[in-house]
């Protein structure tokens, strides 16, 4: 069904005017300039990145899975509205919900067409139209207006599953800084994984992406472990060391932290063409660039890393009196050879679910008891568990 847009025509003046777009929820009076984001020599912040960084900032912490915002898919400050969903608010739209953001999508395009032709034609705008167009040019340049009803974009908010993400790091976030910090690294690419998946231990994405770190089976197999009984992209832990593999590895032939980032997202080689067409300019490769599947997702994912960067250290303002999960304790043995589940509960005197729930990478042959555990894997174990080392600090390989 179509939502009746009738009910809602009441603001669109007010939209025109930009009145409502402060009306998300959440921490609504904390809305730092964007010259406020934090920026380093690793992570800088280029000039015109900041609305896209706002933008994010916004999706992440401000904005409710019960709002959606409807903006430019180029020029990312240019947010023409942001409506409360209709009816209950689920994890993914209901029908009712997918009709009422196409009508406005739809209807926010057919708004800028009609000001672009009668901007193209020299006829006289009304209020609103003129407001609209001012808004646009402000926030865009002058001729911005042109193509924009092809650039309509709905983002729905994630406040809440960055919040649950964000509480789920803490039990991470000192073994990725650490690992990193191994391979000489900056520590704070620990963040990706609010990116990539919102810390859900389990996310497998459309395109067959898996775990918190988002590794594509091809990509992962020269990192880790991944086949019929091991898929170790769902172990945090030891696919935080192949995150930093890769990262190193894209630095070193890339040259910069922004195009490296970019990389984890389109891949080394094709950001090594951006870079052959525009250099380090990256903000030219942003705006420019028109490789092969270098589309919305590409164009944002360094500007994604650097708006979580800065909610997560500013955590306590976005979401205040939060709460981490405390850090992960448990310890990691290598096995010296094939060994099924049930052996390695008793022999460390684990509950078999306790064993599964820390060992994330074992696939359902080792489940059900069809396939041992090969010989190598690392076991993560409650510390304290019987038969570990004295110093509780088994024999492991590092991780």
């Amino acid at each position: 069904m179509i939502y009746p847009l009738r009910r809602h025509l009441w603001y669109l003046p007010l939209l025109a005017l930009g009145l409502l777009h402060g009306c998300a929820s959440g921490p609504a009076d904390y809305q730092p300039r964007p010259s406020q984001f934090e920026q380093s020599a690793e992570f800088p912040l280029p000039e015109g990145l900041e609305d896209a960084v706002g933008f994010w900032r916004n999706v992440f912490a401000i904005w409710s899975r019960g709002q959606v915002a409807i903006h430019d898919n180029r020029h990312l400050g240019l947010v023409y509205e942001v409506a409360n969903l209709p009816g209950p608010i689920e994890e993914s739209y209901t029908e009712l919900q997918r009709d009422f953001v196409r009508a406005r999508r739809e209807l926010w395009s057919a708004r800028l067409r009609t000001l672009e032709q009668k901007s193209l034609r020299n006829q006289p705008l009304d209020r609103n139209e003129r407001e609209l167009r001012e808004k646009i040019s402000a926030q865009a340049g002058p001729t911005a207006f042109i193509g924009a009803a092809e650039r309509v974009r709905s983002q729905r908010g994630v406040r809440e599953r960055f919040l649950r993400g964000l509480i789920v790091s803490g039990r991470y976030d000192a073994k990725f800084r650490e690992i990193f910090r191994r391979h000489g690294l900056p520590e704070d690419l620990a963040f990706l994984p609010h990116v990539e998946s919102s810390f859900q231990l389990n996310a497998r994405s459309s395109v067959g992406a898996s775990g918190v770190w988002q590794f594509m089976r091809a990509t992962a197999r020269d990192f880790m472990r991944v086949d019929g009984v091991i898929d170790e992209r769902l172990d945090p832990v030891v696919a935080a060391d192949g995150a930093a593999r890769y990262l190193k590895s894209a630095y070193a032939r890339l040259g910069s932290w922004p195009l490296a980032i970019t990389s984890y997202n389109h891949g080394v080689g094709g950001m090594q063409r951006a870079r052959a067409a525009y250099g380090n300019d990256f903000m030219r490769i942003v705006r420019h660039w028109d490789g092969r599947h270098f589309g919305f997702a590409s164009r944002n994912f360094y500007a994604e890393f650097v708006a979580v960067r800065h909610i997560v250290r500013n955590a306590n303002r976005y979401f205040p009196g939060v709460r981490l999960d405390p850090p992960l304790d448990d310890v990691p043995v290598v096995l010296r050879s094939d060994t099924m589940a049930a052996d390695i509960a008793r022999q460390y005197r684990v509950a078999l679910p306790e064993l599964f729930a820390r060992n994330l990478a074992w696939l359902a042959p080792i489940r059900t008891g069809r396939a041992p555990v090969p010989a190598g894997t690392t076991v993560w174990l409650p510390r304290g568990a019987a038969g570990q080392d004295p110093s509780g600090l088994p024999r492991a390989r590092p991780i």
